[in-house]
C-alpha cells in the first residue's frame, strides 16, 4: 500500500513537471512570436507624410499602413521639421503648399543637413506646371506627384524609391560577404554553418546589413533596434554587439563588425581580423 501511494506521488510529481514543461514551451513560443512581431514593427521602413489636407492625410496614412509601412504624420512644415530631428524617416511625402513653413523651404532645410541630406523626398502638389516641377527637383526632391493622383501609382513610386535606396530592405534573402540573412526563415548562416542568434542580435544584424559600411552611434542603434519608446542604457548596445560578434566569429572567422571610437559600429565591407 505504501509502495502504491509512493508511486502515485511520483506519478503526480511527474505530471506536474510535465505541465511545467508544457507551460515553459508555450511561454517560450509566445516570447518568440512577440519578439518577431516587435522586429517586424520596428524594422519596417518609416514614411513621413507632411500634408495639411486632413482627408488626404488620413487616406495616405491608411494606404501606407496597409502596405506595411510605419507612418509618421505632420500637418505643417515646422512640426515635420521637429519630428524629423527626433526620428529620421526612410522617405518623406511632402506637400508643397503648407501653412507657415512651405514644403519647398522644408525640402531645402533637409537637404542642408547631413543627417537628412540623402532621405528621399517625394513632392505632392497641385502645382503641375513644368517650371514648378523643375524647381522642386532642383531644390532636392527625388520625385514629383501632381494632385489629383492615383494611389496605386504613388505606392508604386514609393516602392521604386525604397528599392533604390535600401535594396536589402525589400529582399527576404540578404547577403553580406559570406553572411546570409534569411528573413523568411528567420535564420542566419555564415559559410556552411548556421549562426544562432537571440532576437535582439538578429534585429541588430538585420539593421546593420541594410547599410554596409555606415557607422551607427549607440543612440541610433537603440532607436532602430529597441525602439524610441523603450528606455535602455546606451551601454546595452555594446553587450549585444559583443554577443553578435561572438556568434558570427565563433569558428575563428574574421570579425565583420567595425568599432569606430567615439562614433559607433558598422558592418565593414572589408572584414578585419
Amino acid at each position: 500500500m505504501g509502495i502504491t501511494l509512493a508511486r502515485r506521488g511520483e506519478q503526480g510529481q511527474a505530471s506536474m513537471e510535465s505541465v511545467e514543461k508544457i507551460r515553459t514551451v508555450a511561454n517560450d513560443a509566445e516570447t518568440t512570436t512577440s519578439d518577431r512581431s516587435q522586429f517586424d514593427r520596428r524594422m519596417k521602413p518609416t514614411v513621413m507624410i507632411v500634408e495639411d489636407e486632413e482627408a488626404l492625410l488620413t487616406l495616405l496614412q491608411y494606404n501606407l499602413d496597409k502596405e506595411g509601412y510605419k507612418v509618421l504624420a505632420a500637418a505643417d512644415g515646422e512640426e515635420a521639421d521637429l519630428m524629423i530631428r527626433e526620428t529620421t524617416p526612410d522617405l518623406i511625402l511632402l506637400d508643397w503648399m503648407l501653412p507657415g513653413l512651405s514644403g519647398i523651404e522644408l525640402c531645402r532645410r533637409l537637404r542642408g543637413r547631413a543627417e537628412t541630406r540623402n532621405v528621399p523626398i517625394i513632392m505632392i502638389t497641385a502645382r503641375g506646371e513644368e517650371t514648378d516641377r523643375i524647381r522642386g527637383l532642383d531644390i532636392g526632391a527625388d520625385d514629383y506627384v501632381t494632385k489629383p493622383f492615383s494611389m496605386t501609382e504613388l505606392l508604386a513610386r514609393i516602392r521604386a524609391v525604397m528599392r533604390r535606396i535600401r535594396p536589402a530592405l525589400t529582399e527576404d534573402l540578404v547577403t553580406f560577404g559570406d553572411i546570409v540573412l534569411d528573413r523568411a526563415a528567420h535564420r542566419v548562416r555564415r559559410g556552411d554553418r548556421e549562426v544562432r542568434l537571440g532576437p535582439t542580435e538578429y534585429r541588430l544584424l538585420d539593421h546593420l546589413i541594410q547599410y554596409p559600411g555606415r557607422v551607427f552611434s549607440r543612440e541610433q542603434l537603440l532607436d532602430a533596434v529597441w525602439g524610441s519608446d523603450v528606455y535602455v542604457e546606451a551601454r546595452t548596445v555594446d553587450v549585444h554587439v559583443g554577443r553578435l560578434r561572438k556568434a558570427l566569429s565563433i569558428k575563428g572567422e574574421k570579425d565583420p563588425i567595425r568599432t569606430v571610437r567615439s562614433a559607433g559600429y558598422s558592418l565593414d565591407e572589408q572584414f578585419h581580423s
